[in-house]
């Protein structure tokens, strides 16, 4: 990696503290429960006091509990006799693990909007930063990194996420942690292979290049995004054949005669340990709770412990495997209308984003009507932008073969296309929210464009001039067009009219 190693850190993590700044401030605005966050902040809650989800008072017609949460009541949870016994187990669609960080901010603030919110601000500017260090990586400059992270801290539907307690900011967070591991176990890799030709005698498939910790820890990401979500597996998939191209691309640089075939004989193994195994691993033990309590849906946990420790173990195996069918059926079958669902192809022009949080009866600016909402939309210079972008990589793939941009389409694609056959096969009810997993790879397209534009450090210094500017002049629209939506992204109570102005589309109302 050329330039400063200290500026290397500094700029990302300075990129990093306004990413900060903008999620942080006034974190618990709006002082309510947002959207889903009626779901996943009780659920956080009940994980922490029990090891599961559990039931609460009222219904999502009448949210008894939600209104004894904000009253600072947090004896909402339905109280059962025996413990077990129904509806206290609570039937829930999406694995644990999103639940449990959310969960440990509401163990550190309590239950408030701030404390159900700070996990989702936390890896919200941790994703900032690995963002920007991934693309100084990728691109071999600190400045195209930090643009990279500047963008991510700009974009409207990043903040709101990162200020909301929903899960998919955990995904998103996971799969780029997971794909940064693996853009640093590539280096590392051909380093290890220059070592050896340089010193070996040369072989037809080359070396077996040893334990690989990136590699091990990208394992670890992408089961983690998994045990967010079940589309973590998307990417899990995606990532193992890049990586493993990767290292077939990588024998063959160094000239070896037969580089797949050492790819398949020296690294496979590695990738279905790394990227088969362990993530299977730690998918199963972000269920411990699950397993350890007695109060889970479908837990069976009188008639697992009534035979001895074997048929506990394959009892409770049983009943955890017979728990994933239940989800599964109910997430092909989720086709029910929502006023804000819109299709995957709609998605990266922003045509139908959700309201969050929009109550009717705001007061306090100082106008006749009043308005407070938190629109779950992107930055559209950002977006439109990226779109443009991603063009480019295309192109940039198709001529060069060049690796970045293969690695930048198969993340965005990853995230994007296998909702196409759930949209078409199944009608199943999708949110723009979803297309969180492809903001970085979008992103770090724009990156890429942004050094092609400016040019080559051997380039001519007028052609980087002009080619600086444009993308300056471009950072600066985005930096603006985010400081126009900023009220609506945060729930700032402004005239009803100023709302109006800020609705690009009016599928945005």
């Amino acid at each position: 990696m050329p330039g400063n190693i200290a500026w290397g850190w500094l700029g990302p993590l300075l990129v990093a503290a306004f990413g900060g700044i903008l999620r942080f401030v006034d974190l618990g605005r709006p002082r309510a429960v947002v959207f889903d966050e009626t779901y996943y902040a009780k659920d956080a809650w009940a994980l922490i006091n029990h090891g599961v989800e559990r039931a609460s008072l009222g219904s999502v017609e009448d949210p008894v509990a939600d209104r004894m949460i904000m009253q600072g009541n947090t004896d909402f949870l339905v109280k059962c006799t025996p413990p077990e016994a129904d509806p206290c187990p609570l039937y829930v669609a999406h694995p644990p693990l999103g639940k449990w960080m959310i969960g440990l901010g509401e163990q550190i603030f309590g239950m408030t909007p701030y404390g159900w919110r700070f996990a989702g601000a936390v890896v919200g500017v941790l994703s900032i930063l690995i963002l920007a260090r991934v693309a100084r990586r990728m691109t071999r400059s600190t400045l195209l990194g930090c643009l990279a992270g500047l963008l991510l801290a700009l974009d409207g539907l990043h903040l709101v996420l990162s200020r909301t307690a929903l899960l998919d900011i955990f995904l998103m967070f996971w799969v780029l942690a997971g794909f940064a591991c693996l853009v640093a176990d590539r280096d590392r890799a051909r380093g290890k292979l220059v070592d050896w030709y340089e010193t070996s005698p040369l072989s037809d498939h080359g070396p077996w290049l040893g334990l690989r910790p990136w590699r091990i820890a990208a394992g670890l990401c992408l089961g983690a995004a998994c045990a967010v979500k079940w589309s973590g597996i998307f990417f899990l998939i995606a990532f193992a054949v890049m990586s493993l191209v990767w290292d077939a691309g990588a024998r063959r640089a160094i000239g070896l005669r037969r580089p797949y075939l050492g790819a398949v004989g020296q690294d496979l193994t590695g990738v279905v340990l790394a990227l088969g195994l362990l993530p299977a691993i730690t998918y199963i033990a972000s269920w411990a709770g699950w397993f350890a309590s007695p109060l889970g849906w479908g837990r069976n946990w009188a008639q697992a412990t009534s035979q001895g420790p074997g048929f506990f173990v394959f009892d409770s195996f049983r009943s955890w495997l017979s728990y994933h069918f239940q989800v599964l059926g109910y997430h092909t079958g989720l086709s029910e209308g929502h006023t804000y669902q819109s299709a995957p192809w709609t998605w990266p022009v922003l045509s139908r984003p959700v309201a969050f949080h929009y109550p009717s009866d705001k007061t306090g600016c100082g106008a006749d009507s009043c308005a407070e909402a938190v629109l779950g939309v992107g930055t559209p210079v950002i977006w439109y932008g990226g779109l443009a972008a991603l063009i480019a990589m295309v192109a940039w793939y198709v001529a060069t073969r060049d690796w970045r941009a293969g690695a930048v389409l198969l993340g965005y694609a990853a995230g994007w296309l296998p909702w196409f056959y759930y949209a078409l096969a199944d009608n199943r009810t999708m949110y723009l929210f979803y297309a969180i997993t492809m903001v970085p790879f979008m992103i770090l397209a724009l990156t890429m464009a942004a050094g092609l534009i400016i040019g080559r450090a051997d380039a001519a210094p007028n052609r980087r001039a002009l080619g600086a500017a444009v993308v300056g002049a471009f950072t600066l629209l985005a930096l603006v067009n985010l400081w126009w939506l900023y009220p609506v992204l945060v729930a700032e109570v402004i005239p009803h009219s100023q709302w109006w102005s800020r609705m690009l589309f009016r599928s945005w109302v």
